[in-house]
């Protein structure tokens, strides 16, 4: 099984400049007349898809896109090597901190938002990262 992560966008320029510029992908291609990027530098692809504000989501729900910061149950998490590092460099490029480093057994963790609501972690492992966590 393959994994294709996709992130809607209202700007796919800024959208490439944000994840380059703030999580250090690099565009791979522009596919279907510019409006969707594939970009490359995690461990699965990541695909930025030009979506107008107000359109609608889904054709079984009313939901329309909105780009201000909204909750979901599912969200990226980035495992960086330096975590105060990362979150800097993101800020710099226009994430929002969400909630400041906390330390766990596994490390620690910080959460943040993307420029277009879309809600991210950065985690730092420490020792056996998830694993540490298992034990009884």
């Amino acid at each position: 099984m393959e994994l294709l992560i996709n992130i809607d966008v209202d700007d796919l320029e800024h959208g490439i400049g944000f994840y380059e510029a703030g999580l250090g992908l690099q565009l791979g291609r522009r596919l279907f007349d510019g409006t969707v990027a594939e970009m490359h530098g995690a461990c699965a692809p990541i695909y930025l898809l030009a979506k107008a504000p107000g359109t609608v989501a889904t054709a079984r729900a009313d939901a329309r896109r909105d780009y201000a910061r909204h909750w979901t149950p599912v969200h990226l998490d980035f495992v960086v090597e330096n975590l105060e590092a990362a979150i800097d460099r993101a800020m710099r490029a226009g994430a929002e901190i969400e909630d400041w480093p906390q330390d766990f057994d596994w490390g620690r963790q910080a959460r943040l938002s993307d420029p277009f609501g879309h809600g991210l972690c950065f985690i730092e492992w420490k020792g056996e990262g998830y694993g540490a966590a298992m034990r009884p």
